[in-house]
């Protein structure tokens, strides 16, 4: 009751739910949109840099180093002191990472200036979770993440289109002026539609009390067993993420603009898939429809790795399957992720910074994991996907005989 009672005061809803979603959205997807607008580039941009591809690739598991360490921090603060100043804190930090970036002259100031766009980007992203806890719970939390989900498909879908084109008549760096154009906005629209929505009581902030809070999460069935899913869930799509770059400029010829178009083409199915995990969700139980995603991801990283070992390159194959793992992945995430965090609306930034962290490792580990799995890009993307999807399958499988047992 007091948690309704949270959200039927908090004025973000009396100022229009959908506006707040919008806004939701746009903090979410502030990393992904960071992170893929440039992808197109970095052959270039590794030139102008004077570096190899290689170096300039690792400007992205730096990047999603500090965007996960700076959640911990960034949640606990938020229990403490609100959501609004934390995350127009956080938008600002990013605006001058972007700015930073945009202005790099060698690969070590481009470094720099992704670790602070990252610290900014892990703010804005643990709070857009957060609050979306504070104001929903149960199936409207579910819809909540699915469009969380949406967004940050669509992000990295439609940026590394928007950066080829950027990037073919401008050059690389607007693509982070452009960034920080996108947060500009996103900073508008929090103060005018969003504004604060904790309105618990506040947290006492000891590094003691937070540590307890933390291991009591981690400690918990019913937050790591989905939260650990939904990491290695993340770190199959990073794994798409950052191979599939490589692998079609170098195996089929792409130029950035068709590069950007596939990926635009391909996250369109995770999107559909987004729309339909609420419902689905709503007939079957969370765990049971993440369970089909899961079933569906796994399916289609075994078709991406038996069609590349058995069948030979083909790009429309590899599209075709990468579509299947995408499309599961897209029922799975948001339903994981709201499993996370729904029975902890008491302590939800802190809740939703431990989602992010481990989201974030995930990541962070599927990128490189991408690479060293096999010399052949498209083998090193099955194996990777193949992995990551059967261990997520399998630790979603645990969680009812974790639950049970901890009761």
């Amino acid at each position: 009751m007091a948690n309704q009672t949270v959200q039927a005061d908090a004025p973000a809803v009396a100022r229009g739910t959908s506006s707040v979603i919008v806004i939701i959205c746009a903090l979410a997807a502030l990393a992904t949109l960071a992170t893929n607008i440039f992808l197109p580039s970095l052959p270039q941009l590794a030139r102008d840099l004077g570096v190899s591809n290689a170096a300039a690739t690792s400007a992205i598991p730096v990047f999603l180093l500090a965007f996960s360490v700076t959640q911990l921090v960034v949640g606990p603060l938020s229990d403490r002191f609100g959501r609004a100043t934390p995350a127009l804190a956080g938008l600002a930090v990013a605006i001058a990472g972007s700015v930073w970036c945009a202005y790099a002259q060698d690969l070590y100031g481009l470094l720099i200036g992704r670790v602070v766009q990252g610290a900014g980007a892990g703010a804005a992203g643990v709070l857009a979770r957060a609050i979306a806890r504070d104001l929903f719970e149960g199936n409207r939390l579910e819809k909540a993440m699915s469009y969380i989900t949406i967004a940050t498909a669509a992000s990295p879908g439609f940026s590394p289109l928007l950066g080829g084109a950027l990037d073919h008549f401008l050059g690389w760096r607007w693509e982070f002026l452009l960034v920080a154009a996108f947060v500009v906005c996103t900073m508008i629209g929090f103060t005018l539609y969003v504004g604060e929505t904790n309105r618990t009581p506040h947290r006492s902030m000891s590094p003691l009390a937070v540590a307890r809070t933390y291991v009591g999460l981690l400690r918990d069935p019913r937050f790591h067993a989905p939260a650990t899913t939904t990491a290695l869930l993340m770190a199959g799509l990073f794994a798409i993420l950052a191979a599939t770059p490589r692998l079609f400029t170098e195996d089929f010829g792409f130029s950035p603009m068709q590069l950007g178009a596939l990926f635009a083409s391909v996250i369109f199915v995770m999107i559909v898939a987004g729309v339909i995990a609420p419902r689905l969700s709503e007939r079957l139980g969370n765990a049971s429809a993440a369970l089909i995603g899961l079933v569906v991801m796994t399916a289609g990283a075994l078709a991406v790795l038996a069609g590349v070992a058995l069948l030979g390159k083909s790009a429309l194959l590899i599209i075709a399957t990468i579509a299947i793992v995408l499309f599961g992945a897209g029922l799975a995430n948001p339903l994981t992720t709201a499993a996370a965090l729904a029975p902890f609306g008491d302590k939800a930034g802190v809740a939703a910074a431990l989602v992010g962290f481990v989201i974030g490792l995930g990541a962070a580990v599927g990128v490189p994991l991408a690479a060293v799995l096999a010399k052949d890009p498209g083998l090193s993307l099955g194996y990777a996907l193949v992995l990551t999807s059967a261990l997520s399958l399998l630790r979603h499988s645990l969680r009812p005989r974790l639950t049970r047992a901890a009761e």
